[in-house]
């Protein structure tokens, strides 16, 4: 871990000067953030914590407007403005497509192989692009930092993009069969065995082929046998609890763990469908502050008086729309202290009352009914990870190129399976917690038992929800999976509403990065949020998807 933590704080210094230019242009003849030019083990730890952080980009913003975690503002097209995109954009150019240049450069110039680096950049930029399409339907690569020949360069179609990302995952795997030496890089994920990226390389064109619906593609990777298919294969990041200089925590635990509280909101649709539910995995999410809401029931049944200061909308009628569906507006019970899918207020003193995130994945404290409050180093310390490619979520996307309906409730079963038992090993990171309070082996089968027979004797719409509620609540901490199945599926139809009762159309891309239109003269900035990426073939928005 301190081998890591040095190389974190090289990178991070010269991440912060990346982060101080005003923009990021794709005809870049130089690139900004090779500080270190000629090692290609800082350049490949760079384009390592650039990956992670694209990855982590699409999970904060997939799950935000899936309601796994919360979404502030009521309104879809101003809170996804165009500098949305320049972070991830920028990170993606400037970062992992320049660096990898440069250590494919050294590479053909050295008599030292650095095919493990380039490997790893390869396998970085092919999901990164998919990632870009996903989120706003095209990117640049034929015409990408290629200043001569394109001094403006034009964007490629998705699908172009995507055959691209699976061309280069080919590349990739190509020189990792070799077994290539790391030439003591630094292997962020795998500590150098290129066996488990392969794997990763295998589950990414699983990605990549379950959202265009390759079902022959898909199923041949399956029959390969050699992707992530059990927990110790994941791929993720995991964090450290060093504070300051710099700060590895993960970023969830240092805005929640702090002494002046909590930063964040928790999604009050997440919080009740496990509650309703009493998903085993609840206490390990969420970590409360205190046993009871403003307008709700608290642990023991009892009423909890509604309260202005701390809760304005406790004192508030629902609008309409909320009242016609049956929906919580403002308060779940059992001091689950969180907000709703759009809620706009202002940020009360609320910092020790409202509920945290708990010790998966953020590294934060365990729910024991202690009603304790957050604070510098509690907990787990920030010792989580950023999931960012799970053997839980593979067998959920079996489930969804299943052929039949009881296959697909047995992929469930296993995706539900592998989300729990994983979770649970986060328990251990919180020494001081109760753990009295941890789920039971046999809570656990009573309670994947009831969800599949729930599904088993569920039909249609109702079927379809319960296996996208249980897909979603896998992808905590991770959300970016549930924005790509809920534009193919419009499912699950329970997710709240938002506040505002024309919020506008859901988005089915972002807007391009604006720090690129500017400037770039080939790009023309959208005016909504309504472009679908080539494998949305659902109807146009506001109609689709259905919830919103």
């Amino acid at each position: 871990m301190k081998k890591i933590i040095k190389y974190i704080l090289v990178v991070f210094i010269s991440g912060s000067f990346l982060n101080s230019c005003d923009t990021t242009e794709l005809n870049l003849t130089e690139n900004p953030n090779i500080l270190t030019q000629g090692d290609p083990n800082l350049l490949l730890n760079t384009i390592q914590l650039g990956y992670r952080n694209n990855v982590s980009t699409f999970n904060a913003i997939g799950g935000a407007l899936t309601r796994i975690q919360f979404m502030g503002g009521r309104d879809y097209f101003n809170n996804y403005q165009g500098a949305t995109m320049n972070g991830i954009w920028s990170t993606t150019y400037s970062n992992i497509f320049a660096n990898l240049q440069e250590i494919e450069r050294i590479n053909a110039d050295s008599d030292i192989n650095y095919d493990f680096h380039v490997a790893l950049g390869k396998i970085a930029q092919a999901h990164s692009l998919v990632i870009l399409v996903d989120m706003i339907g095209n990117a640049a690569y034929t015409e990408a930092l290629n200043p001569v020949e394109f001094p403006a360069p034009k964007l490629d179609d998705g699908e172009t993009i995507y055959a691209v990302a699976l061309s280069l995952l080919d590349e990739a795997q190509a020189l990792l069969n070799t077994n290539p030496a790391t030439q003591g890089a630094t292997d962020f994920y795998y500590d150098g065995d290129s066996s488990q990226w392969i794997k990763v390389i295998n589950t990414i064109k699983l990605k990549a082929y379950k959202t265009t619906g390759n079902v022959s593609a898909f199923n041949s990777i399956i029959t390969g046998n050699n992707f992530i298919s059990s927990n110790e294969d994941d791929l993720q990041f995991t964090y450290g609890t060093n504070q300051l200089q710099p700060d590895t925590r993960h970023p969830d635990y240092a805005s929640d763990y702090t002494p002046s509280g909590a930063n964040l909101y928790r999604s009050n649709w997440t919080m009740e469908t496990m509650l309703m539910k009493d998903d085993p995995r609840i206490r390990y999410y969420f970590y409360r502050q205190v046993d009871g809401t403003p307008g709700a029931l608290d642990i023991n049944g009892d009423p909890v008086d509604p309260n202005e200061e701390t809760l304005a909308c406790s004192l508030v009628v629902p609008p309409q729309h909320y009242i016609d569906g049956g929906y919580t507006y403002c308060s779940v019970d059992n001091g689950y202290w969180g907000r709703s899918h759009g809620n706009d207020e202002g940020t009360p003193p609320d910092g020790f009352t409202r509920t945290a995130s708990g010790v998966y994945p953020a590294g934060g404290r365990f729910d024991d009914n202690s009603f304790g409050e957050v604070g510098l180093g509690v907990g787990g310390g920030g010792a989580g990870i950023e999931p960012m490619l799970l053997a839980s979520w593979v067998d959920f996307w079996r489930a969804e190129m299943a052929a039949t309906d009881a296959e697909r409730g047995t992929f469930m079963e296993a995706g539900m399976t592998k989300s729990i038992a994983k979770v649970q090993t986060f328990g251990a990171l919180d020494g001081t917690a109760d753990k009295s309070f941890e789920p039971t082996a046999d809570e656990v089968s009573d309670y994947i038992e009831g969800i599949v027979a729930e599904y088993n004797a569920a039909t249609g719409d109702d079927k379809e929800n319960v296996f996208a509620e249980q897909y979603w609540i896998a992808l905590y901490g991770g959300g970016g999976e549930s924005w790509n199945y809920y534009r193919k599926t419009g499912f699950p139809t329970t997710v709240l509403p938002n506040w505002e009762p024309d919020p506008g159309a859901f988005p089915r891309t972002l807007l391009l990065p604006q720090n690129e239109v500017v400037t770039n003269p080939n790009l023309t900035q959208r005016t909504s949020l309504t472009t679908q990426v080539f494998w949305d073939t659902n109807p146009a928005s506001p109609a689709f998807p259905p919830a919103n």
